[in-house]
């Protein structure tokens, strides 16, 4: 079990990080940097968060690379690492993607994709399985999708229960858009957002009219190479209930998706809740939303787009600090496998043979792989 203690807050990166904003952000300013209440310093703040990064790029820079997908609507750039045994050269290999923190309140996602950086770039070289899979995958893991509003959340050292972004709504006195209801595909299609600025699922005067909607879709979109999509498996970190969901949201009508999909989501899902004792279902048996992450990227991009409910099961944003371990490597399980099916997400439905011809990369899977061995 990976523990994050508040310890590593107070190493040299983190307060190098903390003196640098406080230089460049004024006081009082919507950019202030926040911090946790009392009891919960175990969780990472934006700054935090970035200086585990710079640390583990610092450690390991063979196998794993920081770069930004772009800013906020305060300005904050939204990073990202990239992990591959060859970083720095964009390799024809299956991509998986994990995001955290599209909405504010749900700082146990960010936690989870800081254990997926120390698992998989920490235990290269020395655990079989995970070598293997950095050397045959590219592995993106996005910390902080909505970072605006994740420092508001926790702005004076108090949870407020904030959900969106900080973008200010013209012509009301109301603040933020849903990010997960602002995407382009079936926005304010179905009953499933709302259109008063006040709510939590408020879905914007328009598709894409939050930045970081913006943000996230032409990242997505530029992993488009040779005509070619090249994430197969994303993977969006959700709080709470213990649930995977597949696409579509907007709809309960099995007729709108093609069958073999259809059954690979389910295989999937469904085997990954095997591996963290969650519940899978289409997230529509959940509830209609419209404008979602996973409903976009699926239509448009072909993407098998899961969103994972963190536990507990019952609602509560705030886990208690003691409760990051166990929450997060609940998931090793789950996660490791989706990174393997990268090649051929049909594969668990039986379905390979229609849709999955032999890859490098596959075979390159079921080799045998030399521990210790670092990337050329």
């Amino acid at each position: 079990m990976i523990s994050f203690s508040r310890a590593r807050a107070h190493t040299a990166g983190v307060f190098i990080a903390l003196v640098a904003m406080a230089a460049v952000i004024p006081a009082g300013s919507a950019l202030a940097a926040s911090e946790f209440p009392t009891g919960y310093h175990a969780y990472h703040t934006y700054a935090e968060t970035i200086a585990v990064l710079d640390a583990e790029v610092a450690a390991h820079p063979g196998i794993v690379r920081k770069f930004s997908i772009g800013k906020s609507y305060q300005g904050r750039t939204i990073w990202a690492a990239k992990i591959s045994d060859h970083v720095a050269t964009d390799e024809s290999e299956p991509e998986v993607v994990f995001d955290s923190l599209t909405h504010a309140r749900e700082h146990i996602t960010v936690e989870m994709n800081l254990y997926l950086l120390h698992l998989l770039v920490d235990n290269y070289g020395s655990n079989t399985r995970i070598t293997r899979l950095v050397n045959t995958r590219e592995i993106f893991l996005i910390f902080l999708v909505n970072p605006d509003g994740g420092e508001y959340d926790i702005a004076g050292g108090q949870f407020h229960s904030w959900r969106k972004n900080r973008q200010p709504i013209a012509n009301t006195p109301a603040i933020g858009v849903d990010i997960n209801r602002n995407f382009g595909y079936k926005w304010a299609c179905c009953g499933g957002s709302s259109g008063d600025p006040t709510k939590d699922t408020y879905r914007g005067p328009y598709a894409w009219s939050a930045p970081e909607t913006v943000v996230d879709r032409d990242f997505v979109r530029s992993r488009v190479v040779g005509g070619r999509q090249q994430i197969r498996i994303m993977v969006s970190w959700h709080s709470s209930g213990k649930l995977i969901l597949w696409p579509y949201s907007y709809t309960t009508s099995t007729s709108v998706i093609a069958a073999d999909d259809r059954a690979a989501f389910a295989a999937l899902g469904k085997k990954a809740a095997t591996l963290n004792g969650y519940t899978a279902m289409p997230a529509s048996q959940l509830y209609i939303a419209d404008g979602t992450q996973h409903d976009w990227s699926y239509y448009e991009q072909r993407i098998f787009h899961f969103t994972f409910e963190m536990g507990p099961s019952a609602v509560n944003f705030y886990p208690t600090p003691d409760r990051i371990g166990p929450l997060t490597s609940a998931n090793r399980g789950a996660v490791l496998y989706l990174i393997e099916q990268a090649d051929c997400p049909w594969r668990e439905a039986g379905l390979a043979g229609a849709h999955c011809a032999s890859t490098t990369a596959a075979a390159v899977l079921a080799a045998p792989v030399r521990l210790g061995a670092r990337p050329v």
